[in-house]
């Protein structure tokens, strides 16, 4: 049981700072289409995650999803709250996160950047969101998380039909030990997703449009 409350921290920041590219992903789990891969990071006990997956839904549908910030507790695993801090432009948010974890471990929370950008070319959006200090004071008995490294790229492959490709490296700091963070990594992002793809069937999201995103 223990174990599986860990899988919130491995799905805890949908954004982050662009994580650098790896060059020994190794597939750890392949369900329902939802594939994860894994690999070393120099200097790190933690290893980074990859998530790939293909949705039919368009460009605009998930970015929607991602800025509707308020809807994250009901597909990211295990995130107790969350609250819009500011919305500087029509591509980027600003918003704090709590994420639930047993007795005796000590929630986590972290604030994020989130900013969106699309490719003119191919089309292909870039979703980062680093952590930043300074938004919202430390809270007691709550563990900040502020070294983190991710990103969502999203590539149209046709008509409503996209691939998502998710990177992450997260250290939950405390005193999680690495060897089980590593050991339940898969399984959170895989429930993540798959609660993802019910999001995008919802009808509030069915005709979703974002000015700033040019579908394919």
């Amino acid at each position: 049981m223990f174990k599986k409350h860990l899988l919130p921290l491995l799905f805890l920041l949908i954004t982050a700072n662009s994580l650098s590219a790896q060059t020994d992903w190794k597939l750890k789990a392949n369900s329902d289409g939802i594939k994860v891969y894994s690999s070393d990071v120099a200097g790190s006990k933690f290893k980074a995650l990859r998530v790939e997956c293909n949705f039919q839904a368009t460009l605009a549908q998930i970015v929607t999803i991602l800025l509707d910030v308020k809807t994250c507790t009901e597909w990211v695993y295990h995130t107790k709250s969350i609250t819009l801090l500011k919305q500087p432009s029509p591509s980027e948010i600003y918003y704090y996160s709590e994420v639930s974890l047993p007795w005796p471990t000590s929630n986590r929370d972290f604030v994020a950047h989130l900013i969106v950008s699309q490719d003119e070319g191919t089309k292909a959006v870039t979703v980062d969101g680093p952590a930043v200090n300074g938004l919202i004071p430390l809270k007691d008995g709550i563990i900040r998380v502020t070294n983190s490294k991710g990103k969502w790229v999203i590539t149209p492959l046709g008509k409503d039909e996209i691939k998502v490709e998710y990177t992450l490296h997260v250290d939950p700091a405390g005193s999680l030990p690495a060897w089980l963070v590593n050991m339940v990594a898969s399984e959170g992002p895989t429930q993540s997703f798959k609660k993802l793809k019910l999001q995008l069937k919802k009808p509030e999201y069915k005709n979703a449009s974002l000015s700033f995103i040019k579908n394919y």
